[in-house]
């Protein structure tokens, strides 16, 4: 080889290293996948994208702090979502995609208990921590012991005798209440759940269900009013199905109270029913005006437009749960995180819903449950306003 040809493989070769000097960071992170399960589409739309950006969010926050530091590593987070379309079967698969092909360890979502316990099966033998909404007691109180799986968000165990007591002082001439709700795990599990919280207080109840999906409900409404119930509660439908029930129901007449016991998601109802909403009361799990509740909503408006679904500050708080306790163990290891998790309960300000408390020992056999204050609003001309706020 001439030395003027070797000079010039040598110049490149000495190039092309200190272009890669370059391109290399002097501490490359590796990618850590943060798996979510969310509706996407179908009826639970809005809990879904709540679900989704909450998460997506807090992983921004770390990522733009350079990353999640753990035992010497640097991980930029990748938040990998699956739509579930509010079904326990498409749950099951989404799962089964997180766990088996992308690896992840840890699973926000899904809201619901059909999706919940779709997903069980695939989670909790891994050892995949996961992080769900829906108020079914099985979600924790399973055959795997909910050794991975945390609620952080109130169920109907927790809220609904609280609700029921605060009816019942503030409305005292209401004596009958009717329930249509959805003849699924969710519908099941919740509603006998309400029903006993207010025949412990005295009112009567008449119960209705129908099939998931439905948007004609105006013979069901006919069928309820026929009961002479002064209360109609939602207790726990999504908020597309929510917001038609207080549609149909106000356009067929029916003048009583219309309250929804569980569910976040009171602006998509307003979209819904529009001015029919005016007076109802409505459960939810923020009140915006907080100063620890300002700085999420600044960021969730920021990056996202149109209105805010209740659950997406819900799973930003549980996302900042999840990181925290990953800091604490400085591991990736999930028995290790767990055990940081269940060990925040007390000594932990998360941002949205302060110190961690955890719960479910008595309901469930494991204090995986989060319990926090919560609030009910109250419609007027398009707005919801904080009326009470209750703590569990």
């Amino acid at each position: 080889m001439s030395k003027r040809k070797f000079g010039a493989i040598a110049t490149r070769a000495l190039c092309a290293g200190a272009m890669c000097a370059i391109a290399l960071p002097a501490h490359a992170q590796e990618v850590m996948k943060i798996g979510v399960i969310a509706s996407l589409s179908g009826g639970g739309t809005a809990w879904g994208l709540g679900l989704e950006r909450g998460v997506q969010i807090a992983a921004d926050q770390i990522n733009e702090q350079g990353g999640l530091k753990l035992a010497g590593k640097t991980y930029k987070l990748e938040v990998i979502p699956y739509d579930d379309q509010y079904n326990a079967a498409q749950a099951k698969t989404a799962a089964d995609r997180l766990v088996n092909r992308d690896e992840v360890k840890v699973i926000f979502g899904p809201v619901g208990s059909p999706g919940a316990m779709g997903s069980l099966p695939v989670t909790q033998p891994a050892k995949v921590i996961q992080f769900v909404d829906g108020y079914t007691p099985a979600i924790l109180k399973n055959e795997w012991q909910g050794a991975y799986v945390f609620r952080i968000n109130n169920s109907t165990l927790e809220f609904s005798e609280p609700i029921v007591d605060w009816l019942k002082k503030t409305y005292p001439n209401a004596k009958k209440v009717g329930m249509i709700a959805p003849n699924d795990a969710t519908g099941q599990a919740g509603v006998p759940i309400l029903a006993t919280a207010y025949k412990n207080k005295g009112f009567d109840v008449w119960t209705e269900h129908y099939e998931r999906g439905t948007k004609e409900f105006t013979p069901l409404v006919l069928r309820m009013m026929a009961q002479n119930v002064d209360v109609f509660d939602l207790n726990a439908n999504a908020p597309g199905e929510a917001g038609l029930l207080v549609k149909q129901a106000r356009q067929v007449g029916y003048k009583g109270l219309i309250v929804q016991s569980g569910g976040a998601g009171i602006d998509e109802l307003i979209a819904i029913a529009g001015p029919l909403a005016n007076n109802m009361l409505k459960y939810d799990v923020i009140d915006e005006s907080l100063p620890r509740v300002q700085p999420f909503v600044a960021l969730y408006h920021k990056k996202y437009t149109g209105v805010m679904n209740g659950l997406a500050p819900v799973y930003y708080n549980a996302a900042n749960i999840y990181f925290e306790a990953m800091r604490r163990a400085d591991s990736t290891d999930t028995t290790r995180i767990r055990d940081q998790i269940e060990k925040l309960g007390g000594n932990y300000d998360a941002p949205i819903f302060g110190k961690v408390v955890w719960t479910g020992q008595k309901n469930y056999g494991v204090n995986h449950q989060l319990l926090h204050t919560f609030v009910i609003k109250e419609v007027q001309n398009g707005k919801a306003t904080v009326k009470a706020v209750i703590t569990p």
